[in-house]
């Protein structure tokens, strides 16, 4: 019995200690980008860094906006979705794991029957009653060639993939509350500049109604002023639509309405950073977490072909048990009680019609797939930060220009005033320069928008956003 007992314990010993892998070395491939990236604002020595030190709270630094983010956060029903994930990928991969250690159940049970007379050894009919029990080993597997280590490897890898995903999913809700907040800054300031904007033709309007009614100007004059002031008033209507839809956005990402909220800051106030230093191509690899998720994928698509491999190898596996039988409750311990059982099994494919190689076949593809998928998590990085950081630049210019529109138009209705006032001017003249003033504030709010919302596009694809170091 003692040495049964070693004989097991050995052969578990092995089977959990001594297991190899068949799973191909892992080997990251190598990033299918450029070296550099087409336009580095900020010289190499600069500490790339700085996005993933950055929190949230110093990145976005208007209250409002924060509020936001912290209630998205915490309410955000796809967020919410992603962290059930990591909990679904980890009751995954705890039952994975399990099977690496034997599994001991104990069991109590009894029986009993009757024997037929014409069956029994002394023609005699009888009542049987059996007690037993004990403790078994249930079909437990020496994984010798790594089977169950590569499943479980494969699950792991999931897993952290699952984290590394939930973690990308912050980071792009942070994003997009953000980007929501500011678009409806944006045309909350349109609004405005339509309803003065409104206001002003209004008047105008009148002005050129009453002038008309005295014989002073022609119903062209007055009918232009009309067309000003309707085509105002289809603009604030659209405003005013674009902005209820961009806080309805918004109360979807935060996942609930508010009530009350810090006092909003305009565009200009902002005080987004912009200097983000983006370093090198290859830091993507540490700050993004969905190519931290794809390389996961690409690990656990590794293993599974270890456990393809080692499907064409034979399978070990043990069932044992030790306890007591007997006719009597009350001598189901006593000596001469005792039973085992040992019961190794072996489990050699011979043949499957082709099962094994299809499956290998299948794991290998699946491989492929996720060194595509892999790649291609990099390119779209790599061409994430290559816009944000070519468009910088240009925005910048395109700010300045549209402001030094807005004010050569501003400066042409004043002079349009006065030759319309002086007579040597026509009406048209001062029409078409009050139309043009109006387009050109609207560009520039759209310029400030496309500023900023190119600098949280910036900040994501560098790999910021998750880290919180200040709190209110």
């Amino acid at each position: 019995m003692l040495k049964l007992r070693k004989s097991v314990f050995l052969l578990l010993a092995a089977g959990v200690l001594s297991a190899c892998s068949l799973a191909p070395k892992y080997e990251r491939p190598a990033a299918p980008v450029a070296a550099t990236f087409p336009a580095e604002p900020l010289p190499a020595s600069a500490s790339s860094a700085v996005t993933v030190e950055t929190g949230w709270r110093e990145f976005f630094q208007d209250p409002r906006l924060q509020v936001l983010v912290e209630s998205a956060l915490t309410n955000n029903r796809d967020l919410r979705i992603a962290a059930l994930r990591i909990e679904e990928a980890r009751a995954q991969y705890n039952i994975t794991s399990a099977d690496l250690l034997p599994n001991l159940n104990a069991s109590a049970g009894g029986s009993r029957g009757r024997t037929a007379a014409a069956t029994s050894p002394l023609g005699v009919s009888g009542v049987t009653t059996v007690y037993q029990v004990g403790l078994n080993l249930a079909a437990f597997e020496l994984d010798f060639f790594g089977r169950v280590r590569s499943l479980n490897e494969a699950a792991l890898s999931q897993y952290l993939a699952t984290e590394e995903a939930q973690r990308a999913a912050q980071i792009s809700l942070v994003a997009e509350v953000a980007k929501a907040y500011l678009a409806e800054r944006a045309f909350a300031e349109q609004q405005e500049l339509a309803q003065r904007t409104l206001n002003s033709r209004e008047s105008g309007y009148k002005l050129a109604q009453q002038r008309f009614e005295v014989g002073a100007s022609s119903a062209l004059d007055l009918r232009q002023n009309e067309v000003l002031v309707q085509t105002a008033r289809a603009s604030l209507a659209t405003l005013v639509r674009q902005r209820a839809q961009a806080q309805n956005a918004l109360t979807l990402l935060t996942g609930r309405p508010f009530a009350e909220l810090p006092p909003a800051r305009s565009l200009s106030e902002q005080n987004i950073v912009a200097e983000l230093p983006a370093g090198l191509p290859s830091d993507l690899l540490v700050r993004r977490p969905d190519i931290r998720a794809s390389e996961q994928q690409l690990m656990a698509s590794n293993a599974n072909i270890g456990a393809a491999r080692a499907a064409f190898f034979p399978r070990i596996s043990l069932t044992a048990g030790i306890g007591s039988t007997s006719t009597e409750l009350g001598n189901l311990f006593e000596a001469g009680t005792r039973t085992w059982s040992f019961v190794p099994q072996l489990i050699l494919p011979i043949f499957d019609a082709g099962r094994n190689r299809a499956n290998l076949s299948l794991a290998e593809v699946r491989n492929n797939i996720a060194v595509a998928n892999y790649e291609k998590t990099i390119q779209t990085a790599f061409r994430e930060v290559s816009d944000a950081l070519v468009a910088r630049g240009a925005i910048d210019e395109q700010i300045d220009a549209q402001r030094r529109v807005l004010e050569a138009q501003a400066d042409r209705l004043k002079l349009a005033e006065l030759r319309y006032q002086n007579g040597v001017a026509s009406s048209l003249d001062l029409l078409d320069a009050q139309r043009e003033l109006f387009s050109a504030e609207q560009s520039l709010v759209q310029a400030r928008l496309l500023r900023l919302t190119n600098a949280v596009d910036l900040y994501r694809s560098l790999g910021g956003g998750l880290n919180e170091k200040t709190r209110p």
